[in-house]
This record gives C-alpha cells, structure tokens and sequence, in this order.
C-alpha cells in the first residue's frame, strides 16, 4: 500500500494520472478509509510532493504553529503566533482564507493597509530568521499535491472523509519544517465537525499522522456554538485581537490563546509544565512584549506599525472610521441572563454584509461585521445594547430580526463554561 500510495501522489503531480482515475482512488478512501499507517504515508507523499522549510540547526526545535478547525471570531492565530514568539519561539504560520461563514486568517490579516501575505520562501526564512514570526499563505512550491486533489475532492463530494482532511491539514504543516503542532478542533453547531464524536475522530487522526511524523503534537477540543470573544468580522476582529495582545481582550478568547501557547512552550521544551507555559504567555498580553512581536510583523510584512499608536488612528487605518460604514444596535426586549449565543446565526447575517466568501471568487468587505455587547452568563435589563451590526446601507431585510434571534434570554443565572472541552496529548 505505502508505494502505490507515493506512486498515486506522483501521478497527481506529473499529470500521469487522469481526473478520473485520482478521483476513483479518492473514492475508494472515501468510502473505505485508510489504516493510520497509510494516512501516514499519504500524509508524508503529499508533503514531499513540493518544498519542505529547513531550519538552523541550533533552533529548529523550536519552530512551531497551529492549526484550527475554523469558527465564528475565531481569531486565535492572530494574537498567539506573536505571543509565541516573544516568548523565544519561531512561528512560520501558513495560513488560509475563509471559504463560507467567516473569513480566513488572512482575511484578517489583510484588514491592515499594504500587509503582505505573499511573502517567498527565502522572504519567509529571513523573517523568521530575525523576529520569529511571520503570517502568509500558501506558496505554489508548498504541497502542491493537495491543489489538485482538494480540487477534484470537491468536486467528486469527497472532502468529508476524515483521511483526506488529515493529509490535507497536516501536510502543510509538515512541510513548514514543524518540531511542534497544536491542533485546535472545534465542535458545536458552528463548527466543521458538529458533533464532538466526530470532532474527536478528526482531532486523533492529525495527532497520530502529525506525530507518526515527527512532530510533537497535541490537540484541544473546544467548543463552536457561541462566537468566539466579541468581534465578528475581519478588521473588528484585528482590532479585538490588538485588544489581546495587550492584555485586554475576552476571557475565552485570551484563554485559548494562554492554553495552546502553553501547550507548544511545554512542548518545545521552553518550560517543564504547560500551566508555566500558559502563564507565561499571559504575561507577554499584559507586559508588551507580544504587542510589540505583533508591531514587529507588521512592520516586516508592509504594514505600518504607527496604525496602531491610538485607538482611533488604528480604527482609521483599518477602514472602521469609513463615512460608508453604518451602525445598528440592537437591543434586549426582556431582562435576564443571557443563557446562548447561536454563532451560525450571527456568523450568516454578518456573511450577508459581506464578511465572508459564498463563492471563491466573492469579494470581502473587511470594515462590516458586528461586536456583541453581551456575552453568556450577562445579566440584561430591557433596553441593554445586545450587539451593534456594522454594514453598508440598508439592512438586507430580516437580517435585524434573525441576529436578535441568536439571543437566548432566561429568567435564571446560567452557569460559564470554559470551551475547552478536552486536551489531548
């Protein structure tokens, strides 16, 4: 099985297999699957099939990333690769756009004026090189194997299967030259994987290939049924991870940033404990240090760091100052606590006002979106601001009244739960 698995993978890239006879070998592990060996070696073919990063000797063991499933202000990446590196590690994010109901990392990314994600491999290097972190896409010469069969998985219905995401995912970070990975898989009615069984089998299945590869893995489960933190949308999200960086941003959101920062410091050998590693990343939110590995990026990638001297020069800069940009508020109808937040249901009306893609060739507005004012657990009186939706004219209509909908008001207290729902590894 191992060589007809890198004789297919060689097919795919030299063009010696048709369409056709790669989407008959993709239905097969569709409907059958493959051993944890195979999607090893699958996972390994498809990383070999272009550029793998090298890096010195005397600090490869300390390059690092991660990896999240995807959600609703999922904003994570944003504030933990500097915080990460102002802690003494390398991170050569790869990252991607959104494709649905929200927008990629760097979607976000690009929010901030003349910030470049197309850096070459040699641009990539040097980065990491002299501040530890840098943010980009994908490269042509990186996995170019997964190109063409994530093409001819979508089009074959063939993308749900849990050996093809595994090789999908895992082989770019492979091929960043990674010592160590943490996986962020979410569940929940906003997530990819909406049940956590299948979440779970998901979040094994990279583990075991990532670490079958060499490559320190570990992997939080967290939940997907409420927004993550306040901000939905690209640059009100920049502006709530800025909000992180310097130790102000939302609980759940800073603490998912301290858990899988303290996961990957553990892991590279930086602290003996990932409690010492979280708290260490915690300090770098709230002395400076990851603000400034943040300005340092955006410096290095094209942006201009003096955006982000004041509140209201990084609100300008960002296009949230813009004439064109509208504001609604909505409000609570009946006082009590605020018991959920259904994330697919904000996350579709922001789509609507044009955060996300429904189509690959769609736009992106980076400056529409919305803050939510409350969060689960809030007590509210009537008349309390719930969330304010930031968009371009008229409201599409029922949007106001399908966001207002998201809020589940009960008469009793309700009880705060971390997202975490499992670490693994």
């Amino acid at each position: 099985m191992s060589d007809s698995i890198a004789d297919i993978v060689n097919g795919v890239i030299d063009d010696s297999l048709s369409d056709e006879q790669v989407i008959d070998w993709l239905q097969n592990i569709f409907d059958n699957g493959l051993d944890e060996q195979s999607t090893i070696t699958l996972t390994e073919s498809m990383r070999d099939s272009g550029e793998v990063l090298t890096w010195p000797e005397d600090w490869k063991h300390l390059v690092v990333d991660k990896h999240s499933t995807g959600g609703v202000g999922d904003k994570v990446s944003i504030s933990l690769a500097p915080a990460l590196a102002s802690c003494g590690l390398k991170v050569p994010m790869i990252s991607g756009r959104g494709l649905g109901h929200t927008g990629g990392t760097l979607d976000k990314l690009e929010s901030i004026a003349g910030f470049r994600i197309d850096l070459s491999i040699a641009e990539l290097q040097q980065q990491i090189a002299d501040i530890g972190v840098a943010m980009v896409g994908q490269t042509d010469s990186l996995v170019p194997a997964d190109r063409r069969m994530y093409a001819l998985r979508d089009v074959s219905g063939t993308v749900a299967s849990i050996p093809l995401i595994t090789s999908s995912i895992v082989s770019k970070k492979a091929a960043e030259g990674l010592a160590a990975l943490v996986l962020d898989v979410k569940h929940g009615r906003a997530a990819f994987m909406s049940e956590r069984e299948k979440a779970e089998a998901l979040a094994q299945s990279m583990a075991d290939a990532a670490n079958g590869m060499g490559i320190t893995t570990s992997v939080v489960l967290s939940t997907m049924d409420n927004p993550l933190g306040c901000a939905v949308g690209n640059a009100l999200e920049i502006v709530e991870s800025v909000e992180t960086l310097c130790g102000r941003g939302p609980h759940d959101l800073e603490d998912l940033v301290c858990v899988q920062g303290g996961i990957l410091l553990a892991a590279s050998g930086i602290v003996g404990e990932m409690e010492e590693g979280a708290l260490m990343i915690h300090d770098s939110l709230n002395d400076g240090s990851a603000f400034e590995k943040f300005l340092q990026m955006v410096d290095a990638q094209g942006g201009n760091r003096d955006d982000f001297s004041s509140d209201h020069s990084m609100l300008s800069s960002l296009g949230l100052l813009d004439e064109g940009v509208l504001s609604t508020e909505i409000y609570a109808e009946h006082k009590g606590w605020i018991e959920d937040i259904d994330a697919m249901s904000i996350a579709l009306g922001c789509l609507d006002l044009g955060s996300g893609r429904k189509k690959l060739a769609d736009t992106v507005d980076h400056a529409v979106g919305a803050i939510i004012e409350t969060q689960v657990g809030d007590e509210v009186e009537v008349g309390d601001s719930l969330i304010v939706i930031y968009h371009r004219g008229e409201l599409p209509e029922g949007l106001s009244e399908s966001i207002s909908s998201a809020f589940n008001i009960e008469k009793d207290p309700v009880e705060i739960k971390s997202r975490i729902t499992e670490i693994i590894g």
